[in-house]
């Protein structure tokens, strides 16, 4: 696959000059005028990064920020994070059908949906790091200051994934701009986890295990939780600052291409709902990501308090999350290599199921802080496949759909929102369950030292349970239909449709 190779020929094509009434004949190829620059490709990934930045930061870090930061009692926390979520997840479908019947302006039919909300989502997210001065109505602001915030980055990040569809029309463009945008969302959940990690963990409010006594799990004198509470705000507010830059660099770096004049469908939402879910290849993907994205999401829920108090690695934790995102990073492009080598379905199956024998390794063996960095390098491969996969083939399915249904237009945003909202959905429901079941198993708020029933509650929640819900997601995936000769076949047919379209124009035009 090509990943920006040609820059030089396409600059070069801008370059020549032709008169205004040279004939059709001398207009330039159509690869090259499909061909994305490797700035328009870096442009369009980096405005990727703020939902991948704020998203780690939530996923490892709210959870564990509710419990002993704020400490809210686990059952109200499970409470926030599954509302949370699955407000979250109900807003995804709905800002598509929005954006699927919006008008083109001159910014674009996406761009306006990305500008307006980037400055609520900066304000409600650096809110809910903000501990209240107050108790009794905390629950009630995280959860509004939580939803308000899903809401808003969803009003970002579904137009934002739309857009792949916007920028180009060539298939090998745009999966070239997809790796070059799952490089940087890597990269950004490096970075998220990476700011709040060594910031807030810094300033720990609890000791290593060793420095407490076992019959008192009290913090000791010196470790404050004003301090914490403080970090917390300080990463929040450096994040918010990231968010609005990279905001900035898609609008200015970012051209959003018309769709050639074509009318668009326009449905309503229950026949957007029907549509969308009438399509076999893309209910089999969906589903087939739905499980192994659950294991993933677990494992990312619950993995910052299985470091801390069932490996006891309370010191490192940040440091172990940063790991298995820069091993991720680092193995993104040849998980692109792969997938173009030996195809999308292969990849799927390899790429997921490594990550399996290091989730049972951690769990099985005596916690030891070598082991445990080097269960995170490894494990940060199948991380990696599991960011890239998905979005490489939600276009594929994407395509499918329109070589099927030619005469349906504008509606690429529904495929993407209610992907994104089966899988927020299921998110919310996996930590609420799993926050709750620590209430069961006797989990402490604010204590430093927690019940053996929690360790184990939290070893299952980090390796039986992702691993069977992976087992699952790829039983499902081995009927997903799309394979190589399929998806080249659907990219000949529409590059044919597309042609006869601009046929028919210019000699509209003519006439």
């Amino acid at each position: 696959m090509a990943r920006g190779e040609g820059a030089e020929q396409y600059a070069a094509g801008l370059l020549s000059v032709k008169p205004i009434n040279t004939e059709v004949k001398t207009a330039k190829p159509k690869d090259q005028r499909n061909r994305l620059s490797v700035w328009n490709k870096l442009c369009y990934a980096i405005g990727g990064a703020p939902y991948q930045i704020t998203g780690s930061a939530l996923g490892f870090f709210l959870q564990l920020y509710l419990l002993d930061v704020a400490q809210l009692d686990p059952f109200h926390a499970s409470i926030i994070l599954f509302v949370g979520r699955a407000w979250d997840a109900v807003t995804d479908p709905t800002v598509g059908f929005f954006v699927s019947r919006s008008r083109w302006t001159s910014i674009g039919r996406m761009m306006p949906w990305i500008l307006c909300s980037t400055p609520f989502a900066v304000l409600t997210y650096f809110l809910i790091w903000y501990v209240p001065p107050f108790e009794e109505g905390k629950i009630v602001w995280y959860l509004i200051f939580y939803c308000l915030f899903q809401s808003m980055q969803t009003c970002f990040h579904v137009p934002y994934s739309a857009l792949t569809m916007f920028i180009t029309t060539d298939q090998k463009e745009r999966d070239s701009a997809t790796a070059y945008r799952m490089m940087v969302e890597v990269l950004g959940t490096v970075l998220g986890t990476a700011i709040q990690g060594q910031i807030v963990g810094g300033a720990s409010n609890c000791p290593d295990p060793d420095e407490l006594d076992s019959s008192n799990s009290t913090i000791p004198t010196g470790y404050s939780l004003e301090e914490t509470k403080q970090a917390y705000l300080i990463a929040s507010g450096v994040i918010c600052i990231i968010y609005v830059c990279c905001a900035a660099v898609l609008f200015l770096g970012v051209k959003e291409k018309k769709d050639n004049g074509r009318k668009k469908t326009l449905l309503t939402f229950r026949q957007g709902i029907c549509l969308v879910m009438s399509h076999g290849p893309y209910v089999k993907l969906v589903i087939g990501f739905l499980f192994t994205s659950l294991a993933f999401m677990l494992l990312e829920g619950n993995f910052a308090l299985f470091i801390t108090y069932s490996l006891g690695h309370r010191k490192h934790f940040q440091n172990i999350l940063l790991v298995i995102m820069l091993s991720g990073t680092l193995t993104i492009p040849w998980w692109q290599w792969f997938l173009t080598r030996f195809g999308k379905k292969k990849a799927v199956y390899f790429g997921i199921s490594w990550a399996v024998p290091f989730m049972l390794l951690i769990v099985c063996i005596k916690s030891h802080l070598i082991i445990s960095y080097l269960v995170s390098v490894a494990a940060g491969v199948s991380v990696a496949a599991a960011f890239l996969l998905p979005w490489s083939m939600l276009p594929d399915v994407v395509d499918d759909f329109k070589v099927r249904n030619p005469d349906i237009h504008g509606h690429e945003a529904l495929f993407y929102s209610f992907y994104v909202f089966f899988i927020k959905f299921a998110s919310g429901m996996s930590l609420g369950v799993s926050t709750l079941s620590l209430k069961f198993a006797g989990y402490v708020t604010g204590s430093c030292v927690q019940p053996e029933a929690v360790s184990l509650t939290l070893k299952v929640l980090v390796s039986p349970v992702p691993v069977a819900l992976i087992a699952v997601g790829l039983l499902i995936l081995r009927t997903y239909p799309i394979d190589e000769e399929r998806r080249q076949g659907n990219q000949k047919l529409l590059q044919e449709m597309l042609d006869s379209e601009s046929e028919t124009s210019v000699l509209g035009s003519e006439v």
